[in-house]
């Protein structure tokens, strides 16, 4: 299977990691990633004015390619799974935003939110399925206890991110239980680490993520995992806890015996 795939700016820098072993994780559930071409930063953030056309026009190209590319899109990223979405849901009911994008971007047919935008987790959710990941499992984490971190960009605005409850979310607790752990509940999993206050004041992004990382602790996680480049580094850098901060893929990754060492 053949789906097509969104990295992002971040994945090809930073966040390299998070990308390599999403890519050979999925391979190794029988699902080929495959990158589009030419695409754009989508931005980072999703600008929240309806007269702001020319700052979505990058995702509405990647929208766009996918739809002719399958129709489905993949994201790992939760800053660009959040602004690809959003943008998606509000080309489909917004006639003017999507005659504009449209009339600036000469597609050779429009495009009115046809795709899917789907994350990582909800492929290996509803496609895949957590069943199946738990038959392929060769090195689980058995005893480990993990604390899932989501952040605010997975799951909010709950009403067009549609992945899970933004209250009481459960789709990464279920991803750990399938590859062996013991997943971690603690109050704090999808509090803000503080974002890109961080460029500004890094203090506040202190204050956020060390509570994120002692409520963690508190509860008895022996380390964190994350789908969010900008979390990662926050709880890492910011947070000033003793336990460490991962990629969820590349627990995948390592429990499906696919892992390549640096």
């Amino acid at each position: 299977m053949k789906i097509s795939y969104y990295p992002g700016c971040t994945l090809r820098t930073k966040a390299k990691e998070l990308d390599r072993y999403g890519r050979s994780a999925m391979k190794a559930l029988g699902i080929e990633l495959a990158e589009l071409d030419n695409w754009q930063c989508c931005g980072g953030v999703y600008p929240t004015g309806k007269d702001e056309i020319a700052t979505k026009l990058s995702s509405v190209r990647t929208l766009e390619n996918a739809k002719r590319n399958g129709g489905k899109l993949v994201t790992l990223c939760s800053a660009c799974h959040n602004v690809l979405k959003q943008v998606n849901e509000e080309i489909r009911p917004n006639d003017d935003f999507a005659f504009r994008a449209n009339n600036y971007s000469k597609f050779d047919e429009e495009y009115h939110g046809e795709t899917e935008v789907i994350h990582y987790l909800e492929l290996l959710r509803d496609t895949v399925g957590f069943d199946e990941i738990r038959k392929k499992v060769v090195k689980p984490f058995k005893g480990v206890k993990i604390g899932a971190y989501y952040g605010c960009l997975l799951l909010r605005p709950s009403k067009v991110m549609q992945m899970d409850n933004p209250e009481n979310p459960k789709i990464i607790e279920d991803f750990i239980r399938a590859i062996g752990g013991e997943p971690v509940i603690y109050p704090y999993r999808n509090e803000c680490c503080g974002g890109y206050v961080t460029l500004e004041d890094k203090n506040i992004a202190q204050k956020k993520s060390s509570a994120i990382m002692e409520n963690a602790q508190s509860f008895g996680a022996d380390l964190m995992v994350t789908a969010c480049p900008l979390c990662q580094y926050n709880l890492t850098q910011n947070g000033g806890g003793n336990i460490p901060v991962k990629y969820f893929t590349e627990l995948l990754a390592e429990a499906l015996g696919v892992k390549e060492e640096n």
